[in-house]
């Protein structure tokens, strides 16, 4: 879902400026699953600018509040999202945790780190959502530790059919601050790609494990 088409907008023109998103319809990506893709999305990068960590920061606090209310914690997957749910809960004044991809094989072997009681609410934050499968095995954890989801919080998503139907079975609602199709709405008005570019990339998320073979 988005809240705010402008913040979308502008959003997606900070990605594209810092190359924290990279578009290449004809000189592909390769991503670790083995998909080719045209698009790279690298948000970690965001931080490296302190005007657009900022804004995401600012605008991340008002949209978790406008959909959520206030939560009593605020959470972030690692590792991409633990500095950027540090600003989030910084900026609300909340408590924050983040959550490992598995427990600790030693120690006290948590998968949950910081102080979290059972029953209190929560906001995950993400920096990226693809197929949403590690963002919901966090959301699992939280839940398995007693705690109650409100929600995610993400920068953007490609907004995969497969993501929104893992999303919709969890009943986990994903806000993010921009996705795809704002993405390439931007980049065809600005020049960063050809009109005739755009069908090629819509194409894309439409079929992501087949597109370019």
């Amino acid at each position: 879902m988005i809240l705010n088409p402008e913040t979308a907008r502008k959003t997606a023109e900070s990605l594209l400026q810092i190359k924290a998103i990279k578009l290449q319809p004809t000189e592909p990506f390769t991503w670790a699953s083995g998909w080719k893709s045209p698009i790279y999305c690298d948000n970690r990068l965001t931080l490296s600018y302190p005007h657009i960590r900022n804004f995401i920061r600012s605008q991340m606090a008002k949209q978790i509040e406008q959909q959520f209310g206030k939560p009593d914690v605020i959470a972030g997957v690692a590792t991409g999202a633990i500095a950027l749910g540090v600003l989030v809960a910084e900026e609300m004044g909340l408590p924050f945790v983040y959550i490992r991809s598995k427990a600790k094989e030693h120690g006290k072997q948590n998968q949950i780190e910081g102080h979290l009681e059972k029953g209190q609410s929560v906001v995950v934050i993400e920096d990226l959502i693809s197929t949403g499968g590690s963002s919901l095995s966090a959301v699992e954890a939280l839940q398995d530790a007693g705690a109650k989801v409100l929600g995610m919080m993400g920068i953007f998503t490609y907004g995969f059919q497969i993501a929104e139907n893992n999303f919709t079975k969890a009943k986990v609602e994903l806000v993010t601050l921009s996705d795809y199709h704002h993405l390439l709405d931007h980049a065809v008005r600005t020049g960063y790609i050809p009109e005739g570019e755009k069908e090629m990339l819509q194409n894309w998320r439409e079929n992501p494990a087949d597109w370019g073979k």
